[in-house]
């Protein structure tokens, strides 16, 4: 229950904060864009999609700008946008004009996660990097857990007053967690001056790099997981099983739990590419016992079926806790510690495209297909788990090839110690 470090322990509340503001606003925004805002459910989707793309095309710049300007600023000035933006929800009375905020939302947001990811790995000791963050997930799985009941107690007085106010508080907790941000300490990257700044970095960037693009689409496919343990088996259990649907809560339940409790113990043992390679084969084989338990339950009654679903999530939810140990650890690991801003957001586009189309395939392969379907879903990740094992060295060698050996101080992996000089 301790942090790994009292820096470790401030982080770990900034990530509270982010969700309780976060998950806050979530918990209630379908009621709050239909009768409040006044949209239709179809409206509400399309401008996430917007939303989405948009985020897309702006990773890639919004990580450019972090390595220029230095990442703790970027994170708060992202933090502070993202709480001004709140506060003009209430107001927002169109379908176009809650595109635009949908739209700005997710910009602003864009700069925060490149740079969120960019600070973390750049002011962590090496040796604490993935402990650190485990300890920061579960912090914001427990602000996520904190902001659903926020956002439940007040669905739950059905008062448009209180829903209204979901924006207010959240414009509160996000400028707290902006100023918490200004009072953490500076990464090397915020103390560069304006000359250094202006400095071109010399060498290819992550577009170049094409083990770790490989490697981060992989790591979206990976990602897919969230797709089978939002979408895909509660669908499953609703129109394939005889389990009763009130499950569903025990099921959201059991993973918020796990994932509150156990990244830190998953993270165990995580230091470099080696080792994270390890936890991608225990996340591969917990996916896919997953598929393997769910399918079976097309055919089961009564507690059995109950045991079989509940089951099969806590396997997804063991894939999800080690897919976290092992991305934390790449990405410390694989990217050009000069270009941290700007790898992270190249790994936003890749790994995007490695998991959006999921939803739809994955649903249509397990309702349609049946068991064939859940064995081809299997079938997906396993093919990008060994993918990635190739990828991921792929990386290390254009690291090694492209970037200066002083600036890999930190890089663990053996993979990438300089090659011994040989002598005629």
């Amino acid at each position: 229950m301790r942090p790994p470090s009292p820096l470790a322990g401030r982080l770990a509340a900034q990530s509270l904060l982010f969700a309780l503001g976060e998950g806050t606003f979530m918990t209630g925004s379908a009621v709050f864009f239909t009768q409040i805002v006044g949209l239709t459910a179809a409206q509400v989707g399309l401008g996430l999609t917007f939303a989405g793309l948009a985020s897309f095309i702006a990773a890639w710049p919004a990580g450019r700008l972090v390595d220029r300007f230095g990442p703790k600023r970027c994170w708060a000035v992202s933090a502070a946008g993202q709480a001004a933006l709140f506060t003009v929800w209430p107001f927002i009375d169109s379908f176009s004009s809650y595109v635009a905020m949908a739209v700005a939302m997710e910009v602003v947001g864009s700069l925060g996660g490149a740079a969120h990811g960019a600070y973390t790995i750049d002011v962590l000791p090496p040796e604490e990097r993935v402990s650190s963050r485990a300890y920061m997930y579960s912090a914001l799985n427990v602000g996520f857990t904190l902001g659903s009941l926020t956002g439940g107690i007040a669905l739950a007085f059905d008062s448009n007053t209180l829903l209204q106010a979901l924006p207010w508080f959240t414009t509160v907790v996000f400028f707290v967690n902006a100023a918490a941000i200004l009072r953490l300490p500076n990464a090397s990257h915020d103390d560069r001056t304006p000359e250094e700044r202006k400095v071109r970095i010399p060498g290819p960037g992550p577009m170049r790099n094409l083990g770790w693009m490989v490697s981060t689409f992989f790591v979206g496919v990976l990602w897919t997981n969230q797709v089978l343990l939002n979408i895909v088996i509660p669908l499953w259990l609703v129109q394939e099983t005889d389990a009763p649907r009130v499950l569903l809560a025990f099921l959201f339940g059991t993973n918020t739990v796990m994932c509150i409790f156990l990244p830190m113990a998953a993270a165990r043992g995580v230091r470099d590419v080696t080792t994270a390679l390890r936890a991608i084969r225990v996340s591969a084989v917990f996916f896919t016992l997953s598929c393997l338990i769910t399918l079976y339950t097309h055919d089961t009654v009564g507690w059995v079926t109950i045991a079989l679903v509940w089951l099969g999530h806590v396997t997804v939810t063991g894939a999800e806790l080690y897919l976290s140990a092992a991305s934390w650890s790449f990405e410390a690991e694989l990217m050009d510690p000069r270009r941290r801003g700007e790898y992270s957001g190249a790994a936003e586009l890749s790994g995007t495209l490695g998991r959006v189309w999921a939803p739809a395939l994955y649903t249509f392969l397990a309702m349609t297909w049946g068991t064939v379907g859940w064995l081809v879903i299997a079938a997906i990740i396993v093919a990008a788990t060994a993918g990635l094992h190739r990828s991921a060295r792929w990386a290390q060698s254009f690291l090694r090839q492209h970037v200066p050996p002083e600036e890999l101080v930190g890089i663990h992996d053996e993979a990438l110690a300089p090659v011994p000089a040989t002598h005629d």
